[in-house]
């Protein structure tokens, strides 16, 4: 086989900068090799870099899908009630989980609670310290 690999590959001869180099004998080693190799991986990085500038953060229409209608992607309607500010305060409502976090020297015991106006997929845990000194009737 009379070719290089990339030549097998692609039927062409590579034309990146680091192939470019002198016709005949050198030294592969010292520091003329080591600081050519250099300037040339900085050539291919420039140009990565522009090229990289280039190019933007979007995505085109041919990514988007058709929308098929799933009847539990419909959100229900809570009432909430709201503040002259319009703030709401979240009140729990109900433990639904326990367990403790292990860190490298203590463990934090935590708390999953359901919170009024949310579903159970929204519940969040908590630390159960807190919520005991703030919401001691969840514990009963």
């Amino acid at each position: 086989m009379g070719t290089t690999p990339f030549e097998a590959l692609y039927g062409k001869q590579c034309h990146t900068p680091l192939c470019w180099n002198e016709v005949g004998y050198k030294e592969l080693c010292g520091p003329e090799l080591i600081h050519d190799t250099n300037e040339k991986i900085k050539v291919v990085t420039d140009r990565l870099n522009a090229a990289q500038n280039r190019i933007h953060n979007v995505f085109h229409v041919s990514m988007l899908r058709k929308y098929i209608v799933d009847p539990s992607h419909v959100l229900q309607e809570q009432p909430i009630s709201l503040q002259k500010n319009l703030t709401y305060e979240e009140e729990p409502v109900q433990i639904l989980d326990r367990k403790e976090q292990v860190l490298r020297n203590k463990k934090i015991p935590l708390v999953k609670v359901l919170l009024r106006s949310h579903q159970v997929e929204e519940a969040t845990w908590e630390l159960e310290e807190q919520m005991r000194q703030q919401y001691p009737y969840l514990f009963d």
